[in-house]
């Protein structure tokens, strides 16, 4: 039976409503994507617990960024674009018929490999940007109140309290940033997906993000792409290697600890990426 958005939606109030969390919160099962014809990522199959921090590695072009796409319906905007397979979120399969696509974003937040802030929007308007849309945040009171409880989950409440209504762009880049992470929260998801989220930032933005993912992960499950090795040792719990075969189509290749897998893999291919034997 379809299962409507309201339905969807009204799963995730529940859930946040007091029911005890489960021991999987995203669950992908044989899942496939395609560009067109062009295959992209084949059957990769994995669970992802909640209040984690899981990160997904392999060299570029492995499929890590569709597959982190597919996990919020973002990935079938694309023209020609499609998944097959099932993707569950609290046992609900999101590409079910009837299910809003809007719905699941809602759940389901992205932060993308760039900053980019709404240039015409001030750093409040940006925060609220999505709740506005569906009519949730109508007067500066409620704007503001949403505003100064994401923007200290997001450690920048304190730097940007005093020029709310400057635009967003008059941020640094690290400041940008967490300013995208912000209105990720707004609209008070459960999964919180990361493309690279430090890879245009200096060290010290870099720092701070990283710290930021540490402590969000007390609250949200947060699965994140990067290409570096040693941020994925410092900020994961758990790890997925993807690696593209000689057609060029991305598999999984490995996922667990990330302790284990920095230090004991178990495939080859793990280790000599890891060990920058290729990538």
């Amino acid at each position: 039976m379809p299962i409507s958005a309201d339905v969807f939606t009204a799963t995730a109030r529940g859930k946040r409503s007091g029911e005890g969390p489960s021991k999987v919160q995203l669950s992908v099962r044989s899942l496939s994507a395609h560009y067109g014809k062009r295959l992209a990522i084949r059957n990769v199959s994995l669970d992802f617990k909640p209040r984690t921090v899981t990160a997904l590695i392999g060299p570029s072009g492995c499929g890590k960024t569709t597959l982190l796409r597919c996990l919020n319906r973002i990935h079938e905007v694309t023209r020609g674009a499609s998944v097959s397979g099932v993707v569950e979120l609290e046992g609900q399969d999101i590409y079910a018929p009837g299910v809003d696509p809007v719905a699941v974003r809602r759940r389901v937040g992205m932060v993308f490999q760039r900053p980019n802030p709404f240039p015409t929007m001030s750093i409040l308007d940006n925060v609220v940007a999505g709740l506005r849309l569906v009519g949730e945040c109508r007067s500066r009171g409620e704007k503001l109140e949403v505003a100064e409880r994401t923007l200290r989950l997001a450690a920048l409440w304190d730097e940007v309290k005093d020029k709310l209504d400057r635009s967003g762009l008059s941020l640094s880049g690290g400041q940008q940033q967490r300013l995208c992470i912000a209105r990720a929260l707004a609209t008070e998801p459960e999964v919180l997906l990361m493309d690279e989220p430090a890879s245009a930032l200096d060290p010290i933005s870099t720092a701070k993000i990283e710290d930021l993912m540490s402590t969000l992960a007390e609250r949200y499950t947060i699965i994140v792409v990067t290409h570096n090795m040693q941020q994925a040792a410092r900020v994961s719990q758990e790890t997925a290697f993807m690696l593209a075969g000689e057609d060029g189509v991305g598999e999984l290749v490995e996922f667990g600890p990330t302790t284990e897998l920095f230090t004991r893999p178990k495939d080859r291919r793990t280790e000599d990426y890891i060990t920058g034997r290729f990538g």
